[in-house]
C-alpha cells in the first residue's frame, strides 16, 4: 500500500539513515519490547504417535503447557514466529507491507496496552500457563538459534502471548472488515437492517426470493489484513447427536473450515497432566491449550458466526483536529506516534504513524471525517481464562458456567458429553445496546459521537443468547448459518423471541441447506449417515447459486460462452467429480459465494463465465476436464486430486492458482475431528489434517502423511488413553530449560 511506501520512502531520505542503519535499527528499537518471565524450572514429556501427532505430559499444568510449546516448535517454528512478532508489532519487519498493516492495527486497538492491564488480572494459575508456554518458546528458541528470523524476537513472556489474544480475537466477528474501509476513506456498507429492495431475507422452506443471501450487513464486511485467512470465506461445520437418534452413541463432529497453513491454521494435540488437564484436539500458534476438541466426559467444536458487535461513531472534532464533543463539551483526543517496521528487501525501513482513540474506542481519522470504532470484548482478555477452565469442564452445567461468563468474544458452540447431552449456544459478547428506536439511534448506521448515552458498555447477559439444549430432534448442526435453524422445524428457535438490537445475523450458506435438509430427513443419524452428510458435495438451487443459475439460463450467448453456459446448465449440482461441468462449476460459483460472503454486489455471470472457460481451455485444451485434475491438494512433492467446492459440507473453498493451472486448495477442511461416547465406555475419537503434523518441515516423515488418508475421505485414530499412546509411540523424549 502506498501510504506505507511512500512514507517510508521520504522518511529514509530525510533522516539520511545508512545502509547498515536501516538494517540495524528494528532490532534494537524494539530490544527492550518485552522483559522475560522470572526463571521457573518446567519439565514435560513428547509422546509422538505413527503420525507424528504429539501427546504432552507434565506433573503440572505449567509443565504440559512448556511442552505444547517446544512441540509445536519442533514442528512449525517458522509460523510461530510470524505470531510472535503480530504480538509485538514487529511483523512489518518480516511480512513488508502486508505485516505493517497487522502492526497498525496491533497499535489502533491498543494489543499491548490490553495485555499490560489485563495479563495481571488472569488468575494466578492462567498466568502461569501462559509463562510456562512463553518458556517453551525461549526453549527451543535458545536451542535453535540458526532458526529464528528476526533478531531479538525472543525472550518472550505470558504478557507477549498475552497481547497475541488481544490483537487477533476481534477478526473473527470482522472488524478488519470496518478498519480497512476506514482507513482507505471508503463508505461502511449497511448492516442488518430492514429488507433492501431485491434482496429479501431468506429462510428455509419459505420459498422467498433466492437472492436473499446477498444483503448487505455490516458483520459481513469483509477488507482481509494477513493474519493467515481469507476471512471473506470464513467458515465451518459442527454436528451432535443424541444416542436416541444415532442408534448408539452420542457423537460430536468438528468440521473446521481454515486456511491449511499460517497463524490460524489448526494444530493437533492432546495433553495430560497430573493437575486433571487431559484434553484432545487442535489450538491455533501462540495458544498454550487447545480451543476445541473433547476429555473424557465431554466436548466441543466452534464455527463462526456473523453478529453485529461493532458500532461506528462519527465524532465532532474542534478546528485543531485535537477535541472531539461528547455532550456538550470539548474533550482531548488521544492521540500518539508509533513506528511500523517495514520490510523493504534487505533493509527495515521506518515508518511512521499516528492512532488516536476517544472514550468510545479506537479512532480513524480520514478526508471524510473521525470515526471511533467500539466492539464486543473490547479492551479484555477473560477469554483465556475461559477457554483453559472449558478444557477441564466435567459436566454441562460447569461447561455453561464457563461461557455464561461472557468472556470468549464470539463463535458458536456446538457441545456433546458422555451423558447424552447436546447443545448449541450462539456465543457472542452482543453489545448491551440501549433498546432505542430507529429515529433515536439507528445502531445499523454510523453513529453521533457526541452522545455518552450511545456508548454502551460490557455485554448482554448470557440468558439473552439464542441456545438450544437437548431438542427433541435428537440433533444440532451449525454451518455459519443463522440461529434459526440449528435442530429442525419442531425445535428451532423463532428470530421474534429475540431483539434486533442483538445483532444477530439472518443469514443461511448452502453447507446449512444442505445440512438441515439431509438431517431433517434422516430417520436414523447413524455414523455412515452421518459420514454421507459431513462429506456432502451437493449444492442446493437457491440462494446465490440460483440467482447464478437464473441468470445463466437468460443470458444470451455465441461460441465458446454459450458452450460454457449449456455445459453448466446440466450440471447436476454436485462438485463430486463425476460431471463434465464440475470444474466449470467449480470456478465460476467461488465468487458468487464469495460476494454472499462478503456482502458485495454479485458478479457479471458473463465474465466470470468468460474467465472460467479461458482458464480450462488454455490449461487443459477443453471445457470439460475431470475436477480431479483441476482441484488439487499439494505439499511439498505430493499432489492428490480433490472434491468438493466452495460452501459444500465437503469444504474446498479457496485456493491458490499454480503456473499449471491447478488449483492448489489453501482454505477449506482443515481439522476434523469425530467424537463418540457409548453408554458404559470410555470416550474415543478419530480425526484427520490435510497434510501432517509438521506442516512447515518438508524433511519431516510427517509432513504429508495424512494426505492421502484427508482425500479418500478417512479418518485416523486418536490415541486419547496413555496406555494406547505408548503401545503407539513412534518418538519418546522429555524437553526442560533445566540448565
Amino acid at each position: 500500500m502506498t501510504w506505507l511506501k511512500g512514507s517510508a520512502i521520504a522518511l529514509a531520505g530525510a533522516v539520511g539513515l545508512g545502509v547498515a542503519g536501516l538494517a540495524a535499527w528494528e532490532p534494537f528499537f524494539a530490544h527492550a519490547a518485552a522483559a522475560p518471565a522470572a526463571p521457573r524450572t518446567y519439565a514435560a514429556e513428547i509422546i509422538r504417535d505413527d503420525y507424528g501427532v504429539p501427546h504432552i505430559y507434565g506433573d503440572t499444568d505449567p509443565d504440559v503447557a512448556f511442552g505444547v510449546a517446544v512441540a509445536h516448535a519442533e514442528d512449525d517454528f517458522f509460523t510461530l514466529q510470524d505470531v510472535i512478532a503480530m504480538s509485538r508489532g514487529r511483523y512489518g519487519a518480516i511480512a513488508g507491507e502486508d505485516g505493517a498493516k497487522v502492526d497498525f492495527v496491533y497499535h489502533l486497538i491498543d494489543a499491548r496496552g490490553t495485555a499490560a492491564r489485563e495479563f495481571p488480572k488472569l488468575p494466578r494459575e492462567t498466568r502461569a500457563l501462559l509463562e510456562a508456554y512463553a518458556a517453551g518458546l525461549n526453549h527451543y528458541a535458545s536451542q535453535h538459534p540458526g532458526e529464528i528470523k528476526l533478531a531479538d524476537l525472543f525472550p518472550v513472556n505470558g504478557e507477549d502471548i498475552a497481547a497475541g489474544f488481544a490483537l487477533r480475537q476481534p477478526f473473527f466477528f470482522g472488524l478488519d472488515s470496518v478498519i480497512g474501509p476506514l482507513v482507505a476513506g471508503k463508505p461502511l456498507r449497511p448492516e442488518h437492517g430492514p429488507d433492501i429492495p431485491g434482496f429479501p431475507r431468506e429462510k428455509i422452506g419459505d420459498g422467498s426470493a433466492v437472492a436473499a443471501a446477498a444483503a448487505p450487513t455490516r458483520a459481513g464486511r469483509r477488507l482481509v489484513l494477513p493474519l493467515g485467512e481469507e476471512a471473506e470465506h470464513l467458515g465451518s461445520n459442527a454436528f451432535a447427536v443424541r444416542p436416541e437418534k444415532s442408534g448408539g452413541p452420542t457423537t460430536l463432529i468438528s468440521n473446521s473450515h481454515q486456511p491449511l497453513r499460517g497463524g490460524v491454521a489448526w494444530y493437533e494435540l492432546v495433553v495430560e497432566s497430573g493437575e486433571g488437564w487431559h484434553f484432545a484436539g487442535a489450538n491455533f500458534p501462540g495458544s498454550p491449550f487447545p480451543f476445541l476438541g473433547h476429555n473424557e466426559d465431554l466436548g466441543w467444536t466452534n464455527t463462526v458466526n456473523r453478529p453485529d458487535m461493532i458500532d461506528v461513531y462519527q465524532l465532532e472534532l474542534d478546528a485543531s483536529g485535537t477535541r472531539y464533543k461528547l455532550d456538550g463539551a470539548w474533550r482531548d483526543l488521544e492521540t500518539r506516534e508509533v513506528i511500523l517496521p517495514v520490510k523493504v528487501g534487505p533493509l527495515v525501513l521506518p515508518v511512521p504513524r499516528t492512532v488516536h482513540r476517544s472514550v468510545h474506542g479506537p479512532v480513524i481519522v480520514n478526508d471524510k471525517g473521525a470515526f471511533a470504532i467500539r466492539y464486543g470484548g473490547m479492551g479484555k482478555l477473560d477469554q483465556l481464562d475461559a477457554y483453559y477452565r472449558l478444557n477441564k469442564a466435567r459436566d454441562l452445567s460447569e461447561w455453561q458456567g464457563q461461557l455464561a461468563r461472557m468472556a470468549i468474544p464470539s463463535t458458536n458452540f456446538i457441545y456433546a458429553d458422555k451423558a447424552g447431552n447436546i447443545a448449541y449456544v450462539y456465543n457472542a459478547a452482543l453489545p448491551a445496546r440501549p433498546e432505542l428506536d430507529a429515529v433515536t439511534a439507528d445502531w445499523r448506521s454510523v453513529l453521533p459521537g457526541n452522545r455518552s448515552d450511545l456508548i454502551w458498555q460490557g455485554a448482554v447477559g448470557y440468558d439473552r443468547l439464542p441456545k438450544l439444549i437437548n431438542p427433541a430432534s435428537g440433533w444440532i448442526y451449525n454451518a455459519n448459518n443463522e440461529p434459526w435453524t440449528a435442530a429442525g422445524a419442531r425445535d428451532d428457535l423463532k428470530p421474534a423471541d429475540f431483539s434486533p438490537v442483538l445483532g444477530i445475523e439472518e443469514k443461511q450458506t448452502n453447507r446449512s441447506r444442505r445440512a438441515y435438509k439431509l438431517l431433517s430427513e434422516a430417520d436414523k443419524l447413524d455414523r455412515a449417515t452421518l459420514a454421507r452428510i459431513k462429506y456432502d458435495t451437493g449444492y442446493e438451487r437457491a440462494g446465490y447459486v440460483a440467482t447464478l443459475w437464473d441468470a445463466l439460463a437468460k443470458l444470451k450467448a455465441t461460441g465458446q460462452l454459450a458452450e460454457a453456459r449449456d455445459l453448466l446448465l446440466t450440471w447436476d449440482f454436485a462438485a463430486d467429480g463425476k460431471h463434465p461441468a464440475d470444474s466449470l462449476a467449480l470456478l465460476v460459483i467461488r465468487d458468487f459465494m464469495s460476494a454472499e460472503y462478503g456482502n458485495k454486489p454479485m458478479p457479471d455471470v458473463a465474465e466470470k463465465l468468460q474467465a472460467a472457460s479461458d482458464h480450462l481451455t488454455e490449461h487443459f485444451g477443453r471445457l470439460d476436464p475431470p475436477m480431479g485434475e483441476l482441484l488439487r491438494l499439494r505439499q511439498g512433492k505430493r499432489d492428490l486430486p480433490l472434491d468438493g467446492g466452495s460452501d459444500t459440507l465437503r469444504a474446498s473453498t479457496t485456493w491458490d492458482v499454480a503456473e499449471d493451472g491447478r488449483l492448489s486448495l489453501k482454505h477449506g477442511d482443515s481439522f476434523i475431528q469425530w467424537v463418540e461416547w457409548l453408554p458404559g465406555q470410555p470416550v474415543r475419537s478419530q480425526s484427520i489434517q490435510p497434510f501432517g503434523a509438521a506442516t512447515t518441515r518438508p524433511a519431516s516423515p510427517h509432513y504429508t502423511d495424512q494426505m492421502k488418508l484427508f482425500v479418500d475421505h478417512k479418518l485416523k485414530p486418536v490415541h486419547f488413553w496413555r496406555t494406547d499412546v505408548v503401545s503407539h509411540a513412534r518418538a519418546r523424549y522429555r524437553v526442560t530449560n533445566r540448565s
